[in-house]
């Protein structure tokens, strides 16, 4: 056997990226973990971890991803702290370009590189990027304290970041351009219990049209609401209107859908169109995007890796 041929390569260190580790380990595939550019992925921003399964401590995102992290490497897991830019699928071992010019050579590749924050595609707002605008409370609150900032969006992620931003910021403008919400009723109804205090306002049925900013930092937002312009003076602007799949270097190796979530289903429930190529995570799923889903697809990619080596 060539020793310079893999078994396997995980991309992305996510919950599907560590769990494929652990049970790829525990399968004798001896597994590389290509960490990419976000070391544990998108769940290492989230302040808290109410629903995984048996940590009623509600854990933080960041301790969670380290012990698993920890577990993989415990069991054999290598890791290259290094980011996939080049893939070649063409034939039966696969190819991986790394940032550092390295090519690994492998027979199976599970992809988990998960999702991106999306913004909203306004010019003003990649102006002020870094200087009042994030997709990150929890990266970048601290710099908010005690000031007045906004989230725009309606669903989980937005509410997990309003809350937290509630525990530092002065107040909190939440811009939804809906009257309902897709968040889970409990985050709804933790939030709208601060509107009484004035800590939280709803801005519903309204559109950003403007960060508005001295040239330095933000300043105020302008809103469309209901066929009237509002102008919000704040300090910053979180936006939280979803992610996209990481998926953008494999789209002329595999079959993906429209909006760049890998498709898979073919002959394996994390089988891509390409035999020996597998997905898992947020990068596959259009429906669910659960750190616990991501992880129980994780170890699907890695049996299903098992059982295509055995064959």
């Amino acid at each position: 056997m060539n020793q310079d041929i893999l078994n396997t390569v995980i991309i992305g260190s996510g919950p599907a990226g560590w769990t494929a580790a652990i049970y790829a380990c525990r399968s004798g595939l001896n597994p590389v973990v290509v960490s990419g550019p976000e070391v544990g992925g998108q769940l290492t921003t989230t302040p808290e971890i109410g629903n995984w399964p048996g940590r009623k401590d509600s854990p933080d995102g960041f301790s969670l991803m380290q012990s698993l992290q920890e577990h993989a490497v415990s069991l054999g897991t290598a890791v290259k702290s290094d980011t996939v830019v080049k893939a070649d699928f063409s034939s039966d071992i696969k190819e991986l370009t790394l940032s550092s010019g390295e090519v690994l050579k492998t027979r199976t590749v599970i992809i988990s590189t998960g999702a991106k924050a999306k913004y909203l595609g306004l010019e003003s707002e990649e102006k002020y990027k870094g200087k009042g605008v994030s997709a990150c409370a929890t990266c970048d609150g601290f710099f908010f304290r005690n000031k007045t900032v906004a989230v725009v969006g309606g669903g989980s992620a937005a509410f997990v970041e309003a809350l937290y931003l509630s525990n530092i910021a002065k107040k909190v403008y939440l811009i939804h351009r809906r009257e309902e919400f897709r968040a889970e009723k409990i985050m709804v109804d933790k939030l709208d219990a601060l509107r009484d205090s004035g800590k939280v306002e709803f801005v519903l049925n309204a559109k950003v049209n403007e960060i508005i900013g001295d040239g330095n930092k933000v300043t105020a937002v302008s809103v469309e609401q209901d066929g009237s312009v509002r102008k919000i003076e704040l300090d910053g602007v979180f936006v939280a209107i979803g992610h996209k799949a990481a998926t953008d270097i494999f789209k002329d190796q595999i079959e993906l859908y429209e909006d760049g979530v890998i498709k898979v289903g073919f002959g394996s429930a994390t089988q891509t169109s390409v035999k020996g190529v597998f997905a898992a995570g947020d990068c596959a799923d259009r429906v669910y995007r659960q750190a616990i889903t991501s992880a129980g697809e994780g170890c699907k990619a890695a049996l299903d890796a098992e059982k295509y080596l055995l064959r």
